[in-house]
């Protein structure tokens, strides 16, 4: 989300000086590159940008595309084939050997449905994953879609604009949340019409919970909030830290936890530093959704708090164990808090992202999942 908020308060500021503006939307990967499905950029026509499709390699001519659009007033897709080893093709001899689809749109900003105030209807609404339908191409007639148009799918949604294609795209977008990714679709109808469509799937930020108010809770805030992570804090107020106070979005007190809002993408991380603390609050993690609960300290710790909730009845499921990660973090060697924060950051996105945190070396396949 990080991104797109830059992407959304450059947008905001150019259009109160005046100044013109077009989105470069990634739209279909095929093989490899830098950057996935619906990463972003958007163009200024006094030549600033904000965002990046690539790592660099295609941003130069994204430039002149998308001040292009923002002159013809027409939305256009772009495709740069990094495969291809014709000298002038943009992006020849980087090896990323990818297809890339890069969907160019003007900006109205008196255009409350163009594709930048759709993200901002997603960013302002309350936690939960949106699905935005992004048209890149239209063959025959379609009278109430147009290619470059942005919809955010709601669940009551009606499909009749998609006519012969709304059952089909009812099921990939059912597909799509299922697998928790975005994906290009084509749709053919056998009236000779045919409608692409970017299916994105957009899920709110991870949701970071610290239960506790030492030293250590520091670092761990601050590089939360350097990755646009929603940050709660769960301690007294009175013994924390005011920098630590300034970078949450919400301090709790500890009776007040029940009160936090938790989803799929929240982790938890008991680091009170204290035995009956931390023992009290892993309950209160357990009766939650929590996928991720972190318990700081060494394993025999935990394994005496999980030992004594048994022997006073609270047996902890198998399920719900599978949730526990003791100790927290990934193995990297981690010494001071700075790099236990780097190291517990490293190992709440792989769960949430359902990786194994393992070195991308050992992969099998490839870095990122391909359709």
């Amino acid at each position: 989300m990080k991104e797109i908020k830059a992407i959304i308060k450059a947008y905001e500021d150019a259009a109160n000086a005046g100044v013109r503006s077009a989105l470069a939307t990634v739209v279909r990967v095929e093989g490899s590159s830098y950057r996935r499905t619906g990463a972003r950029m958007l163009v200024m026509d006094n030549g600033l940008w904000v965002g990046g499709i690539s790592g660099g390699c295609l941003e130069g001519d994204a430039l002149k595309r998308a001040r292009a659009a923002i002159l013809n007033l027409t939305p256009t897709i772009i495709t740069y084939d990094t495969t291809d080893n014709d000298p002038y093709q943009i992006g020849v001899g980087l090896g990323c050997n990818g297809i890339i689809d890069v969907l160019f749109t003007p900006l109205d900003a008196e255009d409350k449905n163009n594709p930048v105030e759709v993200l901002k209807t997603c960013i302002s609404s309350a936690r939960r994953t949106h699905v935005l339908l992004t048209v890149t191409a239209v063959s025959g007639n379609w009278p109430e879609i147009q290619t470059g148009e942005v919809m955010k799918y709601e669940p009551s949604y009606g499909f009749g604009i998609f006519d012969g294609a709304a059952k089909a795209l009812s099921g990939a977008i059912k597909d799509q949340l299922a697998a928790g990714h975005s994906a290009p679709h084509h749709f053919s109808l056998p009236d000779g019409r045919a409608l692409d469509l970017f299916i994105e799937i957009l899920p709110p930020a991870i949701h970071l919970i610290l239960m506790g108010h030492q030293y250590d809770v520091y670092p761990l805030s601050k590089l939360a909030k350097e990755m646009d992570w929603e940050l709660s804090v769960v301690a007294n107020l009175h013994k924390l830290n005011t920098q630590i106070v300034a970078l949450a979005d919400r301090v709790l007190a500890p009776e007040s936890f029940d009160q936090i809002r938790i989803d799929d993408y929240t982790a938890i991380v008991l680091m009170a530093h204290d035995y009956k603390t931390d023992k009290y609050n892993l309950l209160k993690a357990l009766g939650s959704k929590a996928r991720y609960i972190g318990m700081l300290g060494p394993r025999i710790r935990s394994e005496r708090i999980w030992d004594e909730l048994e022997h006073e009845g609270c047996q902890i499921s198998g399920s719900d164990q599978e949730r526990i990660y003791a100790p927290v973090g990934l193995d990297i060697g981690a010494i001071t808090p700075e790099e236990i924060a780097l190291s517990l950051m490293a190992e709440v996105k792989a769960v949430l992202s359902g990786r194994e945190g393992a070195s991308l070396r050992y992969r099998p396949s490839t870095i990122h999942q391909r359709d």
